[in-house]
């Protein structure tokens, strides 16, 4: 018996390798190899005989030529990080383009920049040598963009209105190392949606003290997409914190009066409660009780909380309320008190300014901006000084018992039911996701 051995030529392309992420645009290369396969047939019981050989070479297809580099150019969602400036994220894209810089260094790119906040996103097309073909930054506020783009005739600049937004639904989960930002970070979920969380559960944790190893969260939220390209994160439709082993989770439903409020499961709205943290979570930088006074050096009770916080940082209404009083006030400097339900009162003192319009007597919902932090009055540097008075008496903001909402009830319930059940769902979806992974 005689075998032949086959030689083939064979025709194979292979995979772009871009080293770029977030959608990079690449080009296909071809690549030619030569395989080699060999083929012997011996019957079953028949002593096998020597075998002769015979090459015979066959070409199955041209041979393909590679291409030249592509010089097409890579796109990149890129989300801006705490304490981000433009340059770092042209490091991290890899741009190199002083003309576009030149530009964004002038009145409006340098407004666009003082606008950019963690969370939101830059896109950006660049080319292969490290130049922008266009250049588009997130405007503090609302979804107004501010754009740069080369064209054929030079730079252009102009400020844009979104398209219509597409909405998309997120699911996270993760689970507590050292902080919660960090958490949210290995998570993928935008600091926005992180900030939200330590709001929505600062009234049953303290995020600087309660935390502990191991505490678990999901979160279900918006994720607004323009072009198929996610713009920023959008409102947080439930979520579950497990700190220390107890559940704590939330539903967004529409109330009587038609704004969105966060519910637990069992229908209790958490809308009238408190904030124990009236800003974007940040350090403790003095605890209520008596301390030394920084000015006047001696000892004097400080009647509420103080957090260190970046001037201009946004300051929420802790609760549902009425301005009671928005001005100069002494040591207090700018401060703003909003008189709630039951005899309580807050306050949020050295403010560098308040928000546009407020006023005594105005109506504000828990979360809207009352004003910014500074350093006015009795203030050695920037932050927020924020009390809670129940009665006309100083209580500690960190422990006080804060007032919840009565539970719904009837058709109130039932239709709360019959809205959220899918949301919560989805929590369940989540857990049960991560417990499996666990095992």
């Amino acid at each position: 018996m005689q075998a032949r051995k086959v030689t083939i030529l064979a025709d194979q392309s292979g995979r772009p390798s871009t080293g770029r992420r977030r959608g990079v645009v690449g080009a296909l290369v071809g690549t030619s190899l030569l395989g080699v396969v060999a083929a012997t047939a011996v019957p079953p019981g028949v002593t096998q005989a020597p075998i002769s050989t015979e090459s015979v070479i066959e070409r199955l297809g041209p041979i393909a030529a590679a291409p030249a580099e592509s010089n097409l150019p890579f796109v990149f969602d890129e989300r801006v990080l705490p304490g981000d400036t433009i340059q770092a994220i042209f490091r991290r894209i890899g741009a190199n383009d002083q003309e576009v810089l030149d530009y964004l260094n002038q009145p409006q790119g340098l407004q666009a920049q003082r606008q950019l906040r963690a969370g939101r996103s830059v896109l950006a097309v660049v080319h292969p040598d490290g130049t922008l073909a266009s250049l588009s930054l997130p405007i503090a506020g609302g979804d107004t963009r501010f754009t740069i783009e080369r064209t054929a005739s030079g730079i252009k600049t102009q400020t844009t209105e979104p398209a219509d937004l597409n909405v998309a639904i997120e699911m996270r989960t993760g689970t507590i190392r050292q902080t919660l930002f960090g958490a949210t970070d290995t998570a993928g979920i935008p600091d926005s949606v992180a900030t939200k969380l330590a709001e929505i559960f600062g009234t049953e944790i303290d995020f600087s003290s309660d935390l502990r190893r191991g505490d678990r969260f999901s979160v279900v939220y918006e994720s607004m997409h323009e072009q198929g390209i996610p713009v920023r994160a959008g409102r947080i439709l439930a979520a579950e914190f497990i700190n220390d082993g107890k559940r704590h989770a939330v539903v967004l439903h529409r109330d009587e009066d038609g704004a969105d409020t966060y519910f637990t499961p069992e229908g209790r709205g958490l809308s009238q409660a408190f904030l124990r943290y009236p800003l974007e979570f940040s350090r403790i930088s003095s605890n209520f009780g008596g301390r030394m006074h920084p000015i006047h050096k001696r000892w004097k009770a400080h009647k509420g909380t103080d957090f260190a916080a970046a001037t201009g940082t946004p300051v929420k209404a802790a609760s549902n309320g009425v301005v009671e009083f928005a001005g100069g006030q002494n040591g207090y400097g700018n401060v703003v008190v909003i008189q709630h339900r039951d005899g309580y009162e807050s306050a949020y003192a050295h403010l560098n300014g308040f928000a546009r319009g407020l006023r005594k007597g105005q109506r504000v919902r828990q979360g809207d901006v009352i004003g910014y932090v500074g350093s006015t009055g009795w203030a050695t540097g920037a932050h927020l000084h924020f009390e809670i008075r129940v009665n006309g008496i100083a209580r500690d903001p960190m422990k006080i018992a804060l007032p919840t909402t009565q539970p719904l009830g009837g058709n109130a319930l039932a239709a709360f039911r019959r809205e959220t059940t899918p949301l919560l769902e989805r929590l369940a979806l989540l857990n049960r996701t991560t417990v499996a992974r666990a095992n």
